[in-house]
């Protein structure tokens, strides 16, 4: 229900409001001023606030800016005796929902209390949206409890409140973005944009133009001022990924942002400012990069003021068990199924794996797993042939035999008729004698 605080010194008027306000489904709170107006709002968790202009102890103006300051997604609307131009136009610069004068536009003022009370229905939506995406993004849903992820996490955690430009390195798919976008939601920017760019998927045009945006006739086709990716995260986080893919001729441009906040767009000869955080990401060697000609050593140690490594999948095997846990049910869930159960033989294998593509490559295996089983339980045989033979719960065995592609499909087929021999024999279109043979050959179950 939503809740309204009325304000007046009038004891009859503010009565007779309550009263008509209550009988539409609202409920209703009164003060006879300012200062005990203001007291119940710290005590109370108010939606709307009626306020009269004209007060013994204020101007309700004045008071709705403060109210505005101190409870932002709280509407207030002012009455007064008199209609009154100038204050009006102060009110709504104070952020009041509407201005009414009493008696004349007493039919008014219900229906401007259930807009004012869509509006903070939607305001307490888009709060709880951004509350959801701050808890997505933060540091606490970073999976893993490994002794290097927590070192990574923790230097992450003490750079996050600076406007320090931080480099992330490490190999690909250990999660950079997740920590760019961690560090983001941590620090007093976190209510501006969180702009991401791979600077390896554009051609130099199309990099410098994405960045920095164009003016008008920059180029064929330039049919307006553009607007870049720095101009979107002004105040802001810009995440570039793959810096170290960068042209030489775009890193002197994001040298002068990192030195002076300016830039230029294609075609513009008028600088722009921008307030903009870049956290940077690489999975090269940069400094190898510098030796060969290929990346600035200037924009190097502006990006690597704060470089934080980020391990490797095999260097954090203990959280192997809990990546694949998450990811089971996650992608249970997106396929609609019920969750799924990881078997011995499964985790052994996804721990016994060399991971070169990191989380990103588990995170695919998982997705595979999903799609390939035909029961709640993830087996050996949902797994990449080269990966299930990597763990020592399986014989040794040639993964490209045609021992082992029968052993597989025999598993499946088993796996597909729960256990169902006749039906598993039916299928494979031999014998029930021989298909026990292959089981007793293959110790299948």
């Amino acid at each position: 229900m939503t809740k309204i605080l009325l304000i007046d010194d009038e004891e009859k008027l503010r009565s007779l409001l309550s009263k008509i306000i209550s009988l539409e489904g609202f409920e209703v709170l009164q003060a006879s001023n300012i200062k005990s107006g203001l007291k119940r709002l710290e005590l109370e968790d108010i939606d709307i606030v009626i306020c009269d202009v004209k007060l013994p102890d204020g101007n309700g103006v004045d008071a709705s800016k403060q109210i505005k300051s101190n409870h932002p997604y709280i509407e207030v609307l002012l009455l007064t005796a008199f209609g009154n131009i100038p204050d009006a136009v102060q009110a709504i610069k104070n952020g009041a929902f509407d201005y009414i004068i009493k008696g004349d536009d007493n039919n008014k003022i219900i229906p401007l209390l259930y807009k004012a009370s869509e509006k903070v229905s939607l305001n307490k939506r888009l709060q709880q949206l951004e509350k959801q995406l701050g808890e997505k993004h933060s540091f606490d849903n970073i999976i893993g409890h490994s002794q290097p992820l927590q070192k990574a996490i923790d230097l992450a955690k003490k750079v996050a409140p600076r406007n320090t430009t931080v480099l992330l390195t490490g190999e690909t798919g250990t999660g950079k973005e997740v920590f760019a976008q961690a560090i983001h939601q941590a620090s007093d920017r976190c209510k501006q944009n969180f702009i991401a760019i791979n600077c390896s998927a554009f051609s130099k045009e199309l990099l410098e133009n994405e960045l920095f945006g164009h003016k008008l006739g920059a180029f064929t086709g330039a049919t307006k001022d553009q607007k870049g990716l720095f101009e979107e995260a002004h105040k802001g986080t810009i995440f570039l990924d793959e810096i170290g893919e960068m042209p030489l001729e775009l890193q002197a441009k994001i040298l002068r942002v990192l030195e002076t906040g300016e830039f230029l767009r294609v075609g513009d000869s008028k600088a722009i400012k921008v307030d903009v955080r870049i956290i940077a990401a690489t999975n090269r060697e940069l400094e190898k990069e510098i030796e060969s000609g290929h990346f600035r050593s200037d924009l190097f140690y502006r990006l690597s003021v704060f470089t934080i490594l980020l391990p490797s999948l095999k260097e954090r095997k203990s959280d192997i068990k809990t990546l694949a846990e998450y990811y089971v049910n996650y992608f249970a869930v997106k396929s609609n199924r019920k969750p799924f159960s990881l078997t011995e033989d499964y985790l052994s294998a996804l721990e016994a794996n060399e991971w070169k593509g990191n989380i990103r490559e588990l995170k695919n295996v998982i997705e595979r797993s999903v799609i390939l089983s035909d029961d709640q339980e993830l087996h050996i045989d949902t797994l990449p042939i080269e990966m299930q033979y990597k763990t020592n719960t399986v014989p040794e065995m040639s993964a490209f035999s045609m021992a082992s592609v029968e052993k597989l499909h025999i598993q499946k087929i088993l796996n597909h008729t729960a256990g169902n021999k006749a039906e598993a024999a039916r299928l494979l279109e031999i014998g029930v004698a021989t298909l026990y043979r292959k089981i007793e050959e293959y110790k299948l179950s």
